[in-house]
């Protein structure tokens, strides 16, 4: 928090450490120098007993997204991440398709594995298990796993733990979808702090303000990130969105034109696939607005 880093070393003391100077990462205009998950190189200050962070070391990937302060500049919650987790909610509160879809792209980019935990399953009536269903077969024809889950009732639990199990796992959503009850209960001596839902706005009080990273018992890692309200995409190209929808992947090569982008171009294999709903039009429908964001987004920074 602030200037100050809990390093872990390789011997799993913690350590506070500074930076040392004005790190120069990648010429990017992020919120922090260093995140969450990442590796780092440390020594000790000559004119005290404190120690620095001397330097970053490259990361394998991480989940970026535009600052919710500063939309010139770019947040990025953790990096080094072996599968994601977006936790979502049909109700109490509600997570649109769009958010969790604007996470699963970013994912995508930088090649960390995703899946879905559709939460508060107890909570849901004879319709809405109906449309938890829905949610589960779009998501698993377009490629991913998704669990229904009920957190508070250690439902799927323990398939969960053997996902986790001696990886570095990201967990993120909205505030209220249940992330700290989850963490709570695969740690159960943790004891974090579990939010109400609004009942006026149906939307998540925040109980965790920053990420962090906390050993599981059964081997690994977990990073808690705070809720998420929106998720705006960045440092991608409108040409390569569609290759960050595995669902669209396969038929990319069989639009008409090369710089396709799947609007309006004729013989469009994308636009085919979603008219015989083989595409959900709700995932199709993200797509262009995510397009649009694109095209009308600030860049942060141009490609070199």
């Amino acid at each position: 928090t602030g200037s100050w880093y809990d390093v872990m070393m390789e011997d799993d003391s913690i350590i506070q450490c500074r930076l040392k100077g004005k790190l120069r990462l990648e010429d990017r205009r992020t919120t922090n120098p260093v995140v969450i998950g990442d590796w780092v190189l440390t020594e000790p200050e000559k004119e005290n007993s404190a120690s620095v962070i001397s330097e970053v070391l490259k990361r394998d990937n991480y989940i970026i997204r535009q600052s919710a302060k500063h939309r010139t500049a770019e947040h990025i919650l953790a990096s080094n991440i072996d599968r994601a987790y977006v936790i979502a909610t049909l109700k109490h509160p509600v997570t649109s398709t769009g958010f969790v879809d604007r996470f699963l792209v970013t994912a995508e980019a930088y090649h960390i594995p995703s899946t879905i935990l559709l939460n508060k399953m107890d909570l849901y009536s004879s319709e809405d298990l109906k449309d938890a269903e829905e949610w589960k077969n779009t998501y698993y024809k377009a490629g991913y796993e998704v669990i229904l889950l009920s957190a508070k009732f250690e439902e799927h639990l323990e398939e969960i733990r053997e996902l986790m199990r001696n990886k570095v796992n990201l967990v993120a959503g909205h505030s209220g979808v249940g992330k700290s009850t989850l963490i709570n209960k695969l740690i159960p001596d943790l004891n974090l702090k579990v939010g109400d839902v609004s009942d006026y706005h149906q939307k998540g009080m925040h109980t965790t303000t920053f990420a962090e990273m906390i050993r599981l018992p059964f081997g690994g890692f977990i990073i808690d990130t705070p809720g998420i309200k929106e998720f705006g995409i960045i440092d991608m190209e409108e040409g390569e969105l569609s290759h960050y929808f595995p669902e669209m992947r396969s038929a990319l090569n069989n639009c008409k034109f090369n710089n396709c982008v799947h609007l309006a171009e004729p013989k469009c294999a994308v636009r085919e696939l979603v008219e015989k709903k083989e595409i959900a039009a709700s995932r199709y429908k993200n797509y262009c607005k995510m397009l649009e964001d694109l095209r009308s987004t600030e860049k942060i920074y141009e490609r070199k």
